[in-house]
């Protein structure tokens, strides 16, 4: 398996109302130092509808504004259907990240 496909399989564990940051899908994946490398994998997502990237916020809880499948405003859509649900500055509140140990 390569990284990329290593990145596409935890992501697909992010449970629907859920997000990680892409630091945590790099430390899930066994290396915290390829947060970027995360980002890049989630840019070629390959099959958008069974790997949900846009459950993938910075570590602040911020949206990309460069989402791949329609912007930052498309992201933040998707994850409010999810039921995420974001603070007064738009941020994903910090309850509905997943746990990393």
């Amino acid at each position: 398996m390569n990284t990329f496909e290593e990145i596409y399989m935890v992501v697909q564990t992010i449970p629907k109302g859920r997000v990680a940051s892409y630091g945590q899908i790099a430390r899930l994946c066994g290396n915290p130092r390829m947060s970027r490398v995360v980002g890049y994998a989630l840019h070629a997502n390959p099959d958008p509808d069974n790997i949900p990237c846009y459950r993938v916020v910075n570590r602040f809880g911020e949206v990309s504004e460069a989402f791949a499948f329609g912007g930052g405003k498309r992201q933040r859509e998707l994850l409010i259907t999810d039921g995420v649900e974001f603070d007064e500055e738009g941020r994903v509140k910090k309850e509905f990240f997943i746990e990393v140990k």
